[in-house]
């Protein structure tokens, strides 16, 4: 019977790492007509009007009870305007991102996105909160201890190597599991809620399987990719427009005459797991 070579991919997921063509990866394709009356984008940020390219004051601020009695605002040029938007952005990053190591990523993100021109970002914080995450999941439903179970059901003891032919197991395993995501209830206030949330593509990795005197030594990579961009879905949940923070995001990213480019987030942990036959 035939051992396992390594390294040996278990598992990925059907979205595709680097998808360009992912709904949230557009850009620049929106009018102010599209944005104004279909997305209800009207007052978009506090500090520049993004349509007229003039600064925000009390008296032309839609919501203000000064609105209009000193007509439109002073003129600024695209670049001042831009700049604004994206300070405004960074700031208001900070109401979803309050404590903790990874509080100023966000806004790093931001910045990358600002300057970047849609590089992929990448980041050891990130990578560290990935594989705090999967150690952490003590849970039965994690993949790290789907995979445990798998191994410790499945590897040939008396031979000390894995199966090829029980490969299988170890794929539907993770599936019965869930991939690690940043959705739990503190991943709203510590930063990594608003930058990566949910995840579009995971790739997991056996990189290597050592078997002696009844116990193991696996090593795991989970390679994970998210798109920091948002799609028309997103901007229609009044959960998400309620806010200017997403307002500006999403015109800073879609109005045609912006167009700043979504990027890809790259993630990558490499976990070790130790266990014995019992």
């Amino acid at each position: 019977m035939a051992a396992l070579q390594f390294p040996y991919t278990l598992f990925q997921t059907r979205n595709r790492m680097d998808d360009y063509g992912a709904k949230d990866m557009r850009c620049g394709d929106l009018t102010e007509a599209q944005l104004t009356s279909h997305y209800g984008l009207v007052d978009v940020s506090t500090r520049a009007n993004p349509y007229t390219f003039t600064k925000i004051t009390p008296f032309n601020q839609p919501q203000s009870m000064f609105y209009g009695s000193r007509g439109e605002g002073e003129k600024i040029t695209r670049q001042q305007c831009v700049a604004m938007l994206f300070d405004e952005f960074r700031d208001l990053s900070r109401l979803f991102s309050v404590y903790g190591p990874y509080r100023h990523l966000i806004e790093k993100m931001i910045t990358h996105m600002q300057y970047g021109n849609g590089k992929p970002f990448r980041d050891m914080l990130l990578n560290s909160a990935l594989e705090a995450h999967i150690l952490n999941d003590k849970t039965e439903n994690s993949t790290l201890s789907k995979i445990k179970n798998a191994l410790i059901e499945n590897i040939d003891w008396v031979n000390k190597y894995y199966p090829e032919k029980e490969t299988d197991e170890l794929r539907k395993a993770i599936l019965s599991g869930k991939l690690p995501k940043f959705d739990r209830f503190q991943d709203n206030f510590n930063g990594m809620g608003i930058t990566v949330h949910d995840t579009w593509a995971t790739h997991i990795t056996l990189k290597s399987l050592h078997i002696d005197n009844d116990r193991y030594r696996a090593v795991v990579n989970y390679k994970m990719q998210d798109h920091f961009g948002l799609d028309s879905d997103d901007i229609l949940k009044i959960k998400f427009r309620q806010f200017h923070f997403f307002r500006i995001w999403f015109v800073l990213q879609r109005y045609n005459q912006f167009g700043f480019k979504p990027f890809m987030t790259d993630m990558d942990a490499i976990v070790e797991i130790i266990g014995d036959r019992k």
